[in-house]
């Protein structure tokens, strides 16, 4: 395998190597359900569903944890302030975020693991870090002595001196030093508790995810990741207090950047928050939505904008629109069998069409109908140098333009090439416009294709009537009109033909 990521820890492109070849293990801290999903919520989500999808076309078997975290100061704050109980905010978002998850057309988790139910595991952690010394009880709450772990600050290259308080507790006074967090916070009237040997009281929000992931993935596991938010506290945190215990934990870090909103990161406390609900409803559809959250590289800051968002939608149109033409032409069964659809967390994603790509040999050898998963050495490239998507998307864009100049010229030989690249580099992205989840109903496209079609049609007469009076500034004056309302006319032997412009400065 020649994936190379930025680790985090080591501020650098390193080479992934699993701990166990062809097997990779990878937690990545999920939801805290204290509302439901935001697009900057689940940004996360896309951009490590991407990850997994070229595992697995890598031939990897992806073990995904992905926790959900349904007790916390947030989700108990949040249900006092609604009167209902925390469990009951809990589910429902977490079932807002599961349903988001499934509207991007995100690969489900291998698991997904609630804090609430691993309160035992939890437990034996602490219990764990105070047999070591890495961890006292006082009045009730239990935290972990940040001087005792020499290593802490290393992950988000945070000095100890310079650390703030953790803030985490109201005991504050019964802390050795300000900057040790929590890692059992005592019982509170009206909050939910459990009973230990330091008394009742509920998990501080580091300590699950150290449990969880520990739990499912082992002592030691491939990958961690989240968002850029999460570096510091919470991951540092976590790996202080794992690695204090004796796990060696994660091997790599990943984090993705934020969506930002006047430079902002969207967030509930601002308001400025766009529910992933409302924005398929009233802007975009699902696949344009994953397309905008995808199309950046994972580590580069979103700037949202509902021009950007459309003009991201205008992109995968295009791409769209190439794919369902050059399935006119070369026919339904070379171009619409699906690939990597519907993908179990345990499969192979082509292995249901016949396609190899997990056994070593030629992808796609055996496909039915024609078909061989096809992916240029370019896209390839991009991908294993640290997700490259926009490079990817770039090569995606090239074979789409050369596709649509191929059918304009009726070169159907070239127009199949191409459509089985597009769909293969797509279906490795969860793009695929042929993709049951995505495809646009037959009386959808072609009612939009026909009106836009009659319109377009109106002005390319009034072009051509120009150009045969020789009015060439009347004909160009038209293009330039189509071409500002995002149309791109082609002049060919057989007429004029449009599609879809590319804005420039757009992949």
């Amino acid at each position: 395998m020649n994936l190379r990521l930025y680790d985090t820890r080591a501020r650098a492109i390193r080479d992934f190597e699993p701990l166990q070849p062809g097997k990779v293990t990878m937690y990545v801290c999920g939801a805290t359900v204290q509302s439901p999903p935001h697009i900057g919520h689940v940004r996360f989500a896309v951009n490590f569903d991407l990850l997994r999808r070229w595992l697995l076309h890598q031939g990897q078997d992806v073990v995904y944890v992905r926790n959900v975290t349904d007790v916390e100061d947030k989700v108990i704050a949040k249900s006092q302030t609604e009167g209902v109980s925390w469990w009951e905010l809990a589910y429902r978002n977490e079932r807002a975020f599961s349903e988001a998850y499934d509207v991007l057309g995100c690969i489900p988790a291998t698991l997904e693991p609630r804090a609430t139910g691993h309160i035992p595991e939890i437990v034996e952690l602490i219990q764990r870090l105070i047999d070591t010394g890495h961890a006292y009880a006082s009045g009730g709450d239990v935290l972990f002595d940040v001087r005792s772990f020499a290593d802490y600050g290393a992950l988000s290259g945070q000095r100890v001196d310079e650390v703030q308080s953790a803030g985490d507790t109201e005991n504050a006074e019964a802390k050795r030093d300000p900057r040790d967090f929590a890692l059992w916070k005592r019982a509170k009237p009206g909050e939910p508790s459990w009973d230990t040997p330091w008394g009742p009281g509920r998990p501080g929000w580091h300590i699950e995810c150290s449990a969880m992931s520990t739990k499912y993935l082992g002592e030691a596991f491939d990958i961690h990741g989240g968002g850029i938010d999460l570096i510091f506290p919470h991951h540092e945190n976590e790996r202080a207090q794992s690695q204090a215990a004796g796990d060696p934990f994660a091997g790599y870090w990943l984090h993705n950047a934020w969506v930002t909103i006047a430079g902002e990161k969207m967030s509930k406390s601002l308001g400025n928050s766009l529910l992933v609900g409302v924005v398929v409803r009233r802007l975009v559809r699902p696949v344009e939505l994953r397309y905008y959250l995808a199309s950046p590289h994972y580590r580069s800051m979103i700037e949202y904008s509902e021009e950007a968002l459309h003009e991201a939608a205008a992109s995968y149109q295009r791409v769209e629109n190439f794919v369902e033409r050059a399935v006119e032409l070369v026919g339904e069964s070379l171009g619409a069998a699906p690939l990597g659809t519907d993908v179990a967390a345990d499969t192979d994603p082509y292995a249901e069409f016949g396609l190899n790509a997990a056994d070593g040999t030629e992808a796609g050898q055996n496909a039915p109908d024609g078909w061989k998963l096809t992916l240029p050495e370019a896209f390839v490239e991009a991908m294993n140098d640290d997700l490259a998507v926009p490079q990817a998307l770039a090569v995606v864009h090239a074979a789409v333009r050369d596709g649509n100049t191929a059918l304009a010229a009726d070169d159907k030989a070239t127009v199949q090439a191409r459509l089985l690249e597009v769909r293969s580099m797509l279906s490795v992205l969860g793009l695929d416009p042929m993709d049951p989840r995505w495809r646009r109903s037959s009386a959808e496209g072609d009612s939009l294709r026909a009106v836009t079609d009659v319109l377009v049609r109106a002005l390319l007469v009034q072009r051509e009537e120009a150009r045969a009076r020789k009015d060439w500034p009347a004909a160009d004056a038209v293009r330039d009109q189509l071409r500002a309302a995002g149309v791109e006319v082609t002049d060919t032997p057989h007429g004029a033909r449009w599609d879809v412009a590319e804005r420039p400065g757009r992949a």
